[in-house]
């Protein structure tokens, strides 16, 4: 899949995830196995800012680091051979440096600058930055390993 725009439908081929844990909603200016920028829309009825807090509603960090984690995994399904992964899963191995800077307000576009660093056999390590409207929100490192599905 050479694209450099993935929609909604596109990554829910490419990824397990469905609602209401596929959290990013579009996969843009790929640069195929290296980089690209996720979009979610982060919105005042998730069920991620429900509880998260009532009267003062925050995106939880650790959603931001999951859709960092969706962002690489879309990314990287998208530029290997469909066989590499129609029968895998992508999981999540460690999280680095991951810094919190501004909340994430519901209401927003969420945007997810991403970039993978290396790869070595399975195991892939990525960066990321996160923005609303040109303000930096968060960014992490973080290392995946792509495993057969059982």
């Amino acid at each position: 899949m050479d694209k450099v725009r993935l929609n909604k439908q596109d990554i829910i081929e490419l990824l397990p995830h469905r609602e209401p844990m596929l959290l990013i909603d579009e996969l843009i200016n790929i640069k195929k196995l290296h980089s690209a920028t996720a979009i979610m829309n982060v919105k005042k009825d998730g069920f991620y800012v429900q509880g998260h807090f009532p009267g003062n509603p925050v995106m939880p960090g650790v959603l931001i680091v999951e859709a960092f984690g969706q962002a690489a995994a879309a990314l990287t399904a998208a530029g290997i051979d469909k066989k590499e992964y129609e029968n895998k899963l992508v999981f999540l191995m460690s999280v680095e440096k991951a810094r919190f800077r501004n909340p994430v307000i519901p209401n927003c576009k969420l945007e997810l600058n991403i970039e993978a660093i290396r790869s070595h056999g399975r195991v892939w390590k990525y960066k990321g930055e996160a923005f609303v409207s040109g303000k930096k929100m968060a960014d992490a490192q973080w290392s995946a390993t792509i495993v057969d599905r059982k």
